[in-house]
């Protein structure tokens, strides 16, 4: 079987056992939503993470380019503090769905394009619920973005597809990782000047008192973010979503969309 080019192999593999979602649906779901996630791809150094056999069975995660991948899949050199990655960028649908093929379920990107790598265009307030509270994390997320548009910033969300959501707004590029972290540090910190009982950007979580973590590290030189439209390795199939702020207060869990239920989000 061919897809766009594509050699699918085992493509009636079960990948997500609770949904009986085999590699074809997950391969099908990136080839039909390929408009909607390649803006976010392309350009952008990956670490991917594959399951090869399924959510089930242990994935790892995959900083460097296999030696046997195709020509076609480009890359770039990222140097790091043990030495360097060759990492792949997925530019096209043909590299999206290869990957795919290769068991490869969650894309997650840099904050940064692979022409300017130590300069972000894109900064994300990663937001984790300590205590599992989703209602609060909500809460969170409402005044962030209250805060922010007070200081000229209009920021996006996004659904994790695990437990948290992601604030995000894009910049230009001036700035190094390390100034760009730092910015974020400062924001996050007057944010919990002002909600004490809410926030925290404790790195332990056993000094969160069960605030709501600020991730501000998480805008730093190497670091990943999971891709908008990116499925997630739990049972169910969830997908990291894009949502409108008038959403958020019907949103139930940050696992909301999924394999079975993603079709009906075409138009966003």
């Amino acid at each position: 079987m061919k897809i766009h080019g594509v050699d699918i192999t085992n493509p009636d593999k079960i990948l997500f056992p609770e949904s009986n979602s085999s590699k074809l649906d997950v391969i099908n779901y990136y080839k039909n939503f390929s408009g909607q996630i390649m803006p976010f791809l392309k350009g952008r150094p990956l670490t991917l993470r594959r399951f090869p056999d399924g959510v089930n069975h242990q994935g790892f995660f995959q900083k460097n380019a296999s030696d046997y991948f195709p020509d076609f899949i480009k890359t770039v050199e990222v140097q790091t503090d043990d030495g360097k990655n060759v990492s792949v960028v997925c530019n096209n649908l043909k590299t999206l769905l290869y990957l795919a093929n290769q068991g490869t379920i969650e894309f997650h990107t840099w904050l940064s394009r692979i022409d300017k790598l130590n300069k972000p265009d894109k900064v994300v307030f990663d937001l984790d619920p300590a205590s599992g509270s989703f209602n609060s994390l909500k809460n969170a997320a409402e005044v962030i973005r209250e805060f922010l548009d007070k200081k000229g910033i209009r920021c996006k969300l996004t659904t994790s597809g695990k437990n948290g959501l992601h604030l995000w707004y894009t910049k230009r590029r001036t700035q190094t990782f390390d100034q760009s972290r730092e910015e974020v540090k400062h924001l996050a910190e007057e944010l919990i000047g002002l909600y004490p009982d809410l926030l925290t950007i404790e790195m332990r979580k056993d000094d969160r008192d069960g605030k709501i973590f600020i991730d501000y590290p998480r805008n730093s030189y190497g670091q990943t973010t999971i891709c908008p439209y990116s499925l997630r390795a739990t049972l169910n199939g969830s997908i990291a979503t894009p949502i409108s702020w008038e959403e958020l207060s019907s949103i139930k869990s940050s696992q909301e969309f999924n394999l079975g239920n993603i079709s009906k989000r075409r138009r966003h």
